[in-house]
């Protein structure tokens, strides 16, 4: 298989690794995920296209913040439903980077039957480490398309 399409593959696994992260509320999979410099920025409104008004919600990756930060989602609403379909994945010339354009539709309600709807599309941005092994570096917030 050529590297390029290792690669796609990869990130296609990165991806669904995600997704069945998420649908067992298992935060110690997720922060397996993300390269030591992760960074997350965020639109405030899933219609706000432009970067310059984004915003950082976490900060640089920190894997005990980010983990206990799940956590205290998971402890405080419950998944009703979790859909995320690839819309493309675009790898690098050199098979050691690559993003995937996801679709997400993840709906969350809290005990008292608030709902928090994360919808809209991510890029989620990859890279290729040392030894072989991916990791995700970057990745924006839900944008409406």
């Amino acid at each position: 298989m050529e590297p390029t399409e290792q690669a796609r593959q990869a990130i296609e696994e990165m991806v669904h690794r995600e997704t069945r992260a998420w649908d067992r509320q298992d935060a110690a999979a997720l922060v397996e995920l993300f390269h030591p410099d992760m960074v997350w920025p965020w639109p405030p409104t899933d219609k706000d296209h432009d970067p310059a008004s984004w915003v950082f919600v976490m900060g640089r990756f920190d894997r005990e913040r980010w983990t206990w930060g799940w956590q205290g989602l998971f402890a405080t609403h419950r998944l009703v439903h979790n859909r995320r379909e690839i819309a493309k994945i675009v790898v690098t010339d050199e098979a050691d980077g690559g993003f995937a354009a996801v679709d997400v539709d993840t709906l969350w309600r809290d005990g008292q039957g608030r709902e928090s709807h994360w919808r809209g599309r991510a890029c989620k941005v990859y890279t290729r480490m040392a030894g072989g092994e991916w990791k995700r570096i970057m990745h924006t917030g839900l944008l409406a398309h």
